[in-house]
């Protein structure tokens, strides 16, 4: 039996009145994976699929009210074009695989990025599954694809731009909560807690606005091998930390 097929224990040890009501991840090491087990990267793209879907049902479990995982960033599409390729397939496969569990469990799909970019049997799988689970209420789980933080604000701003010139929106009422509406978690509470495996120190662009009173957990787990256990013990390490948001 692995590490993370038990964790009855954590379970007993979470203070349910302290759950993070929003739990963020940034799903990094999978070529790191299959790098290390001598196979070919999309291998370790397909593990990570994996790791999502037990990620999903731990946060679902516990009471997690919103759970965004950083998928593909707007700088990926650099990498070989084969890799990409692939990526956007496993995407379209995941999407249609994982709707009947996601209306199962009645967790709702978001999509944080522009969509537009993406290919259109994902552009399809994906409207179809954005419709499939629009009425789930459970849970809701963001999918950042062909995102970027600074983008993210900056198509903020335009929006807002074009409210004020449409006389919808008055220069003086730009505050945080109306550059809050305007993003693409619009009406989500902020991320609590933010997870990074695969010991990289950074946000790599993710959640800029969103993540500013953050907790943040690190961890020299690959994403692949990130299982339930793993995201239980980051959840407990949040629950012992002290937020004041910069007061006393």
């Amino acid at each position: 039996m692995s590490r993370n097929e038990e964790y009855g224990d954590l379970l007993q040890q979470l203070d349910a009145e302290r759950l993070p009501q929003h739990i963020a991840i940034i799903m990094d090491g999978n070529g790191r994976w299959a790098t290390r087990r001598n196979l070919p990267r999309t291998m370790g793209h397909k593990a990570g699929a994996e790791s999502l879907r037990r990620a999903t049902e731990i946060c679902r479990e516990i009471g997690v009210k919103v759970l965004t995982v950083y998928a593909f960033s707007t700088e990926n599409w650099q990498r070989p074009q084969d890799e990409v390729d692939f990526l956007m397939k496993l995407f379209a496969e995941y999407l249609r695989r994982e709707i009947k569990t996601m209306n199962d469990n009645q967790v709702r799909l978001h999509i944080l990025g522009e969509t537009a970019p993406l290919p259109p049997a994902v552009q399809r799988e994906l409207a179809a599954a954005l419709s499939a689970t629009a009425h789930n209420d459970r849970m809701i789980l963001n999918i950042a694809v062909n995102y970027g933080g600074r983008r993210e604000i900056a198509f903020a701003m335009r929006q807002m731009a074009e409210a004020v010139a449409r006389g919808d929106l008055s220069p003086q009422d730009i505050d945080e909560a109306a550059v809050d509406g305007f993003l693409f978690t619009a009406g989500q509470p902020q991320p609590d807690l933010l997870i990074r495996p695969a010991g990289e120190l950074r946000l790599s662009n993710f959640l800029l606005w969103q993540a500013a009173y953050s907790e943040f957990y690190f961890s020299d787990i690959l994403w692949p091998d990130f299982g339930k256990r793993d995201l239980l013990t980051a959840v407990l390490a949040y629950q012992k930390r002290q937020r004041r948001f910069g007061k006393i």
